[in-house]
């Protein structure tokens, strides 16, 4: 699946969980997904935990992440 593709996966609706980026169709926070694998969690781990996802959602969540990361630069702490 392209990039493109995946992106179309996450959802962003004033409406729905104050604006942040979703997995669309279900209230789960893109920076959720992104901490789940930042802590250690497996993508199997994630799927068994959120039984309505699929990878393509986790990998959409990456490909979000990217995206976000070539717009803005966080301060890393020394």
């Amino acid at each position: 699946m392209r990039k493109n593709d995946l992106l179309k996966r996450i959802s962003i609706d004033q409406n729905v969980c104050f604006g942040k980026p979703c997995i669309r169709g279900h209230r789960i926070w893109v920076s959720l997904v992104l901490d789940l694998l930042a802590d250690g969690c497996t993508v199997e781990r994630i799927l068994a935990d959120y039984p309505g996802l699929e990878e393509a959602d986790i990998r959409a969540c990456i490909a979000y992440g990217a995206e976000m990361s070539r717009e803005r630069y966080v301060e890393i702490p020394g």
